[in-house]
């Protein structure tokens, strides 16, 4: 006999503003406490220093999880000019320093230099594994990992605050990235590029794709939702993570063959309109270009892929009719 899982069937999405000194995973942890949920996972780890947007993913909605990994998302990086410490960041031991000091109009001047496609060698404190061992237990233990290159996607770079107008000199820059950014090594190689050392002094992440700063949770309103019993007020659809993918209105017999794992057949004008809507995207490797949210009656049904006339279901939801 199957074991039964703890908790609620709770399925959506929560906007979580992580606070200063909590890890991922104990976000996860809190999150699904106060929900009660059976089931909770993240999408787009922050580190415990950084603070802000950490989408966290309640029942059925972790089968998204994936597409939100690949969200674009912005961060607010505070960058301490003079000094480079092992770790890239406040956390770490100061290990370069320099009397170089950038102005903001220095700043600004080497932005473009860091725009569209560029490489970046990952910190040595990160989670990438080396030889099945993660980057950061390497360095720990007095290793120095051989950190490989890699190419990342930066849309957006704004000075928000110059080095003159803050009171230590710290420069607070915007950056609109795409998957994998280290916003540590772009510290890094920035502060190289203006010809001294710097590491992050604060980060906060502002929006990873449909999810923005204005419209989450901190840990105190959950709180205090869950003791009002309204905790279900910060419960987002599980197609939030969704936002780009083209949706499809089914009937009651095709969405009862699409939650039984069979494909269903589509008209000719409804194939190619759908045709019309896909753009490239990928999953890493894989190609997800022709997938399709499938809902009846305002509720997700399945995650299908449009092939040949066919809809075939790829990620099946259990959500319940209102």
């Amino acid at each position: 006999m199957a074991r039964r899982r703890k908790g609620n069937p709770v399925h959506g999405w929560v906007n979580f503003d992580k606070p200063l000194g909590m890890t991922s995973t104990q976000a996860v942890g809190k999150v699904r406490w106060i929900f009660g949920a059976q089931k909770a996972g993240h999408a787009g780890t922050l580190d415990p220093l950084a603070t802000g947007i950490l989408p966290i993913a309640l029942g059925d909605a972790t089968k998204t999880m994936p597409y939100l990994v690949e969200a674009k998302k912005t961060y607010e990086v505070g960058i301490k000019w003079g000094e480079r410490t092992d770790t890239l960041d406040a956390e770490g031991e100061i290990v370069v320093v320099s009397d170089v000091r950038p102005s903001g109009a220095d700043i600004a001047a080497i932005l473009p230099e860091f725009m569209g496609e560029i490489s970046q060698i990952p910190p040595a404190y990160s989670a990438i594994k080396i030889d099945g061992k993660r980057a950061y237990d390497l360095a720990r233990s007095g290793q120095a990992p051989k950190m490989k290159p890699r190419l990342v996607q930066i849309d957006g770079l704004e000075i928000l605050l110059a080095p003159e107008a803050s009171e230590d000199g710290t420069a607070l820059i915007r950056v609109d990235c795409g998957k994998g950014t280290y916003i540590r090594s772009l510290a890094r190689d920035m502060a190289f590029a203006l010809g001294t050392e710097g590491s992050v002094k604060t980060l906060r992440r502002t929006r990873v794709g449909a999810f923005t700063d204005e419209a989450s949770f901190s840990l105190d309103a959950l709180e205090e939702l869950r003791h009002k019993r309204r905790a279900t007020d910060a419960l987002l659809p599980l197609a939030t993570a969704l936002d780009d993918i083209p949706v499809l209105a089914v009937d009651e017999n095709e969405q009862f063959d699409l939650k039984q794992g069979r494909a269903i057949g589509l008209t000719p004008s409804t194939f190619a309109s759908l045709k019309a809507t896909f753009r490239p995207r990928f999953l890493g490797d894989i190609d997800v270009s022709r997938m399709v949210l499938a809902k009846h009656e305002d509720v997700e049904i399945a995650l299908c892929e449009a092939r040949a006339g066919r809809l075939s279901p790829k990620r099946v939801f259990n959500l319940k009719h209102k």
